[in-house]
Order: C-alpha cells, then structure tokens, then sequence
C-alpha cells in the first residue's frame, strides 16, 4: 500500500513552493536579459516576489548587473523545499546532498524556462508572424539572448529560421551534462 497522504503532501509542497520558485526564477532572467519593466507580467512578478527579495537585498548586493538576491533565494526555496518533502517520506537527508540537489534543480528550473518559453515563441511564430501581445514580447525578450548568437552561426535560409533547433540541443545537453548529474550526485550525497 503506498503512503497516499505523503504523496498528497509532497506533492502539494512541491506544487507551492515550485511555482514560487517559477516566479522568481523569471523575474531574476527578465532582470538578466533587461526585458520590458512596464510588461504586465513583469509588473506581476515583481509585485509577487519582491517582499523577500526587498529584505534579502540588505545583505546581498547584485554582481554586475546580477541580481544575486534571487539566486541566494531560489537556492533557499528549493533547499526547504527538498527538506520537507524527504521529512514527509521520513528520511533524514545530509546538507551537502540537499545543497547540491538545491543547486541542480534552480538551474533546471532555468533550462525549463528557456525550453517552454523558446517552444512558445516557435509556435507563436507559425501561428501569428509579427504578432505582439504582452506575453509574446516577453517571451522574445527573454529568448533572445540564446537565438541571436544561435542565428549568427547558423542563419537564416530560404525564409527558414532553423536556429532554435541549435538552441534546443544545447538547452537538452545542458540537462543530460549539467542538471543530470548534479541531481544523481546530490541524491547520492543526501542518502548516504
């Protein structure tokens, strides 16, 4: 028989916290990549993330143009995360495996974010070439920091665009060389 009221708990805390986690992993990329402060989006997760982001920023100052606040966050949400998810299922995990598995999962989430957000704009782009909406002008704006070097080395041809296949690939390697093994580590780490 399974534990249905653990899965139930894991799975909400996951949920909560994980879309937390969302939020502020995209406000930290809009930051990065200098997207569109007056998006409504934007507006919006700024408004959501910013309590703890506006005490963190006392002690940690941004690293050229970084806003380190964010990452230190996003590591803390995912380090709490993990820990009540493995106190539900009864496990007692060692810090450097949770730091680790913290560590993967925040740029996970990242590699995620660019792999949704470059699959939208692909499919936007067939459905409603030169189209804007607000969600589509962030999308762009967060996206292209990784097509524009993509289309220097491979360009356009024949009215194709096939640049966002090199940065699909390069997105998917960085899971299976990157996340991959930090997970499979800090796991071994948190267990042992």
């Amino acid at each position: 028989m399974g534990n249905y009221f653990g899965d139930a708990g894991s799975f909400l805390i996951d949920t909560i916290i994980g879309l937390y986690m969302l939020a502020v992993m995209l406000r930290f990329l809009l930051q990065w990549v200098r997207a569109d402060f007056y998006n409504p989006i934007s507006q919006f997760l700024v408004t959501v993330t910013n309590p703890p982001l506006k005490f963190l920023r006392k002690f940690i100052p941004g690293f050229f143009g970084m806003d380190l606040a964010s990452l230190v966050l996003l590591v803390c949400l995912a380090i709490a995360k993990l820990y009540l998810i493995f106190a539900i299922s009864g496990v007692t995990p060692r810090f450097s495996g949770i730091l680790l598995l913290a560590v993967g999962e925040v740029i996970q989430l990242g590699v995620y974010v660019f792999i949704f957000s470059m699959l939208i704009r692909v499919v936007l782009s067939w459905i409603q070439p030169g189209g804007y909406n607000p969600v589509l002008g962030m999308i762009n704006q967060l996206t292209e920091p990784l097509m524009a070097p993509a289309r220097r080395i491979i360009p356009p041809f024949g009215g194709l665009d096939i640049s966002p296949i090199f940065v699909f690939v390069f997105l998917y390697l960085t899971l299976m060389l990157v996340v991959r093994p930090a997970l499979d580590v800090g796991t071994m780490l948190a267990l042992s």
